[in-house]
């Protein structure tokens, strides 16, 4: 990409995000090009596909949940065509590396509501807690075990009493909890992988 371009995408992106500063959207841009070069991706846009994306997920911050590492790709991917561009990449990470907890909120009910309606079902509760449990205990729970979760999460967080938790009930819970943010499952980079990344992002990495 020649300099002319890249001043122009570099303008146009920091525009949109708050979180960084232009030297920092510049050197996001250029570690997005050598990433999507990396992964040799072959697609009608240039991007980051579900798997390379999931690869990056995977040994640059530390997640290893398949299901969880789909919906973070969904949340990034915005205009919802398979593949993540340079503006999806530096928008999404200015809320995954640098997000207020306003952001970081939004973000993880996003990634939590996993048909796209804009609630957290029951049945996705459900779905996410057997994910998760069978992936951090060595015996695996039964179905049983995991409905009593499911119910007890309902009580906790479901403050309408419709069922389903939407967007004002996860807000509400978590506010009064910090530690349900992440409740369902691990879709943010750890504090020190966090702190890895940005040290990468200032070129010092």
């Amino acid at each position: 990409m020649d300099q002319k371009t890249m001043k122009k995408l570099v303008e146009s992106i920091s525009n949109t995000v708050k979180n960084f500063k232009k030297s920092e959207v510049e050197c996001l841009i250029r570690l997005f090009h050598s990433l999507v070069e990396r992964a040799n991706v072959r697609l009608n846009n240039f991007g980051l596909d579900r798997n390379a994306f999931r690869a990056i997920l995977h040994s640059v911050f530390g997640m290893t949940d398949d299901m969880l590492m789909n919906r973070v790709f969904f949340a990034f991917d915005k205009d919802n065509d398979n593949c993540i561009n340079a503006k999806e990449w530096v928008k999404g990470l200015s809320v995954f590396l640098r997000g207020t907890f306003e952001e970081k909120l939004k973000f993880c009910f996003e990634v939590y509501y996993l048909n796209g309606d804009g609630y957290i079902s029951q049945e996705e509760i459900f779905d996410m807690l057997k994910n998760s449990l069978h992936q951090q205990s060595s015996e695996e729970e039964t179905d049983e075990g995991i409905k009593e979760l499911v119910d007890i999460t309902l009580k906790k967080m479901d403050y309408d009493n419709d069922g389903k938790i939407s967007f004002a009930d996860f807000e509400k819970a978590v506010k009064k909890d910090k530690l349900l943010l992440e409740v369902f499952g691990p879709c943010l980079p750890e504090a020190k992988v966090e702190c890895q990344q940005l040290k990468l992002v200032k070129g010092t990495f």
